[in-house]
């Protein structure tokens, strides 16, 4: 059985696009974060595709502001990134407490 997920705000498909780029761009800083540790094989392929990822990430914010989206709501933005369980997946790009990896 699938755990109960609040529904995501209404967004349109360019915030929803920003949302899933910015996301899948800081998975792939979290992998790359040498604080963590592990091979340098892993945080290389990581780091290339954040190059790809972050073109994508700009191409998604050039989109909005060509449509006239010239104002990020971030607290309806935030209400997304929380559901897509952005606070886990951002919080492996910042440096883990002492002693822990």
């Amino acid at each position: 059985m699938l755990p109960y997920l609040p529904p995501l705000p209404a967004l349109t498909c360019a915030e929803g696009d920003l949302i899933d780029r910015y996301l899948e761009a800081a998975d792939l800083l979290g992998r790359a974060n040498p604080a963590h540790g592990g091979d340098t094989y892993r945080a290389l392929r990581a780091a290339q595709a954040l190059v790809r990822k972050a073109a994508e990430l700009r191409d998604a914010l050039a989109l909005m502001h060509q449509r006239g989206e010239t104002e990020l709501h971030g607290d309806t933005l935030a209400r997304a990134l929380r559901v897509l369980d952005g606070e886990r997946r951002t919080a492996r790009v910042a440096l883990p407490p002492d002693g822990v990896h």
